[in-house]
């Protein structure tokens, strides 16, 4: 059947539905453009589906996810004690997961009844097995391991400390391998969890003063996209989710100081709720993948694509309001 029986099928089927419109109306609707419109839309439409199914389908190893059934979860959130941590531990908790936060800073607010807090160093892989350990003693092993906690510096390469060098990395990158080292292997054994890692959209590119910051960022894409591959082919544990966020500037205590300057203006500032969505979503629904928050920025992942001479200008253009900015204290996600 060829593209034009279908189309006339459709318009057919639909006549009767667009009956009510006055004739004119009608009549500009079955004009011939107004018809090829419709097809180009159709099959915008109908590549998206296909696209959508196939790729969840791939991501996923081909088969379903358990049913959710948050009473039977158990999730680690590293880092949350504030910001996207705290948010996604609340969202969770509503919906009758059971938290344990890995934090070093103690919350300062009343914690849920399901949500239970652990005050661990976690670039310390020792802290994180011991507390590891106390978890399972206590609770059981996680089902689900959420590796948010994160810190940023904004400072050049030849200012910036050491010791903030290592934290960024030590933090943002390097703790997901202690963490996912003491509660991946139960989640193999069972074939059943979800590790989430929270990225940023620097981690498609970087701006001058962000050399630390994105560098973490792209290497915990890095890990993720090998922990997957590692998941499925030399585990087989098809039923083993792994996704990962790229939330854009985010209105938590570590952006504030950024945006009050008003030199961000043009970037969409989004809320922990919106990046929390995001992940929440990924778990009910037992999907793998990968989500940039807001979906608009999702276009960066093919900065590599451009050509030279273009990404040379767009990176100029995401520097210039850190190098107006000038040097602002750290703040922990």
């Amino acid at each position: 059947m060829s593209s034009n029986n279908v189309l006339q099928l459709f318009l057919d089927k639909g006549q009767a539905l667009f009956s009510f419109l006055l004739p004119g109306l009608q009549h500009q609707l079955f004009r011939p453009l107004v018809r090829k419109t419709l097809l180009s839309l159709a099959a915008i439409q109908l590549l998206r589906t296909v696209n959508g199914h196939l790729t969840r389908h791939i991501q996923n190893n081909g088969v379903k996810a358990r049913p959710w059934n948050p009473s039977r979860e158990l999730a680690v959130v590293t880092g949350g004690s504030s910001g996207i941590g705290r948010q996604i531990m609340e969202d969770l908790s509503k919906l009758g997961v059971t938290i344990i936060i890995f934090d070093i800073q103690e919350p300062t607010f009343a914690l849920p009844s399901n949500v239970f807090f652990y005050k661990v160093d976690i670039t310390s892989p020792s802290a994180v097995k011991d507390a590891a350990t106390l978890v399972r003693k206590d609770h059981g092993n996680p089902t689900i391991l959420i590796n948010n906690a994160g810190v940023a510096f904004l400072s050049t390469i030849l200012e910036q400390p050491e010791a903030e060098i290592r934290l960024c990395y030590d933090v943002n990158t390097i703790s997901h391998y202690w963490t996912v080292k003491d509660f991946l292997p139960d989640m193999l054994k069972n074939d059943h969890g979800h590790i989430v890692t929270i990225a940023s959209t620097a981690s498609f590119a970087s701006a001058g003063a962000m050399a630390d910051y994105s560098g973490s960022k792209a290497s915990a894409l890095a890990f993720h996209e090998s922990l997957t591959q590692e998941v499925r082919h030399w585990y087989g544990a098809k039923r083993v989710r792994t996704s990962v966020i790229h939330p854009n500037f985010v209105q938590t205590p570590m952006t504030s100081h950024i945006f009050q300057n008003g030199l961000l203006s043009g970037e969409p500032l989004i809320t922990t709720k919106q990046v929390s969505q995001a992940v929440v979503r990924q778990l009910v629904e037992g999907n793998s993948g990968q989500v940039v928050v807001p979906s608009s920025r999702g276009i960066l992942a093919i900065i590599r694509a451009l050509p030279g001479w273009m990404q040379v200008k767009l990176f100029d253009q995401a520097s210039k309001p850190f190098y107006r900015m000038g040097h602002l204290p750290a703040q922990a996600q």
